[in-house]
């Protein structure tokens, strides 16, 4: 069995380790091998983050292969196409992963290996509620779909969504998304000893709300803002409690003036982003993970923030929801069409009605099996039983 996976970037850290974890088993296999061709180094929205490592980095080892050395949005589709094909006939897979059904090299990658009797396994992180659903791009979709022998998907909502576009039960293979959870406790962890003072150093208050994402309209950080805003107003330990915002973009100026504007400086405090191995040094700093987003395929920030032990507050446009995010276990969910439930979800925390250390026990426990190894073990039996 000669499995050839196809990924978009070289800098997606968290698929890092799940391939590490896969190459780790399939070396363990008698007759098979891994090749993992990363189409490029990065996508200019992260291009920031890739250069700001120190020694501390993690670092992963699998077979790859990096086709283009710069960003993805550089790389035009007739270089991307050939390169692809080239690299498949010299490679020689016996099945193939593709990223996504919305890369036309790939598309095209999936009807010659179809030709050529090559198995084709899809991954998919969509859901029928991160966009408006309908026409004939649904019915090209079914079109693809129906070629392809199996699937790996990103958590319950995304295989709900393959399932209504007709795909078979049993060609969903994966239902999971994972990060490095114990890279990301263990820097946790280290973090934690020195929490009250880098609190101090960074003017944060004791207890903290927190977001991490890249600040643009879909996160929905105005209503996060405002609704913080009002759980202030309503608690008697509004003293004890502020808001980080961690990321940079577009909306960054914005939502200063909006801080300024409710008399929040003291409170909410923005900080720039920074590389996915230190954003534990910050969750190290908070109480509280919010993901307010109106539109999120999956949301592996929850994985991180629960991996590290903080209970989270999820919008219900958010994939991970029905997977990882139990009401009064592991957090709350609220529809960000009503931000009074995010309010109210938030008030729960600063007026103390919740048990914040079960609710951290419960987290850990329910993000155990989204690991890295978890992941690859269940990749490497869907990848064995299209092969047979």
């Amino acid at each position: 069995m000669r499995i050839l996976i196809v990924h978009n970037i070289l800098w997606a850290h968290y698929k890092s380790s799940v391939f590490q974890a896969l190459q780790q088993r399939i070396d363990q296999q008698p007759k098979a091998s891994l090749m993992v061709l990363q189409i490029a180094r990065n996508e200019r929205s992260r291009a920031g983050l890739e250069t700001a490592t120190d020694s501390s980095t993690p670092t992963y080892s699998y077979r790859y292969e990096l086709l283009f050395d710069r960003f993805i949005e550089d790389v035009p589709l007739r270089e991307r196409a050939l390169a692809l094909l080239g690299r498949v006939q010299a490679h020689r897979p016996t099945v193939i992963l593709l990223t996504g059904y919305y890369d036309p090299a790939q598309l095209l990658l999936l009807l010659w290996a179809k030709a050529m009797g090559i198995r084709v396994i899809m991954q998919n992180e969509s859901t029928a509620a991160d966009q408006q659903r309908g026409g004939w791009k649904e019915q090209f979709k079914r079109w693809i779909l129906q070629r392809c022998d199996g699937f790996f998907c990103f958590g319950n909502q995304s295989a709900n969504y393959l399932l209504k576009l007709g795909v078979q039960a049993d060609k969903i293979l994966l239902r999971k998304n994972a990060v490095d959870n114990h890279a990301l406790r263990r820097a946790y962890e280290k973090a934690l000893v020195s929490r009250t003072e880098q609190q101090q150093l960074l003017g944060l208050r004791a207890s903290n709300f927190v977001f991490v994402g890249r600040l643009i309209p879909v996160k929905n950080l105005p209503a996060l803002v405002t609704a913080f805003a009002d759980a202030l107003q309503k608690t008697q330990h509004s003293a004890n409690w502020g808001l980080v915002l961690l990321g940079d973009g577009p909306d960054a100026d914005t939502l200063a003036k909006q801080i300024s504007a409710l008399g929040l400086a003291n409170a909410v405090k923005l900080l720039p982003g920074r590389p996915w191995h230190q954003v534990p040094n910050i969750l190290a700093l908070s109480n509280v993970l919010v993901l307010p987003s109106l539109s999120e395929p999956w949301g592996l920030v929850v994985n991180e923030a629960m991996a590290c032990g903080l209970p989270v507050v999820v919008s219900d446009r958010c994939g991970c929801v029905p997977d990882l995010v139990l009401p009064n276990q592991t957090g709350f969910v609220f529809d960000p069409a009503q931000p009074e439930q995010l309010t109210r979800h938030m008030l729960a925390f600063m007026n103390n009605e919740i048990d914040i250390s079960r609710m951290s026990r419960a987290a850990q426990e329910r993000i155990a099996p989204y690991a890295p190894e978890a992941v690859a073990q269940e990749m490497l039996a869907g990848f064995m039983k299209v092969s047979n």
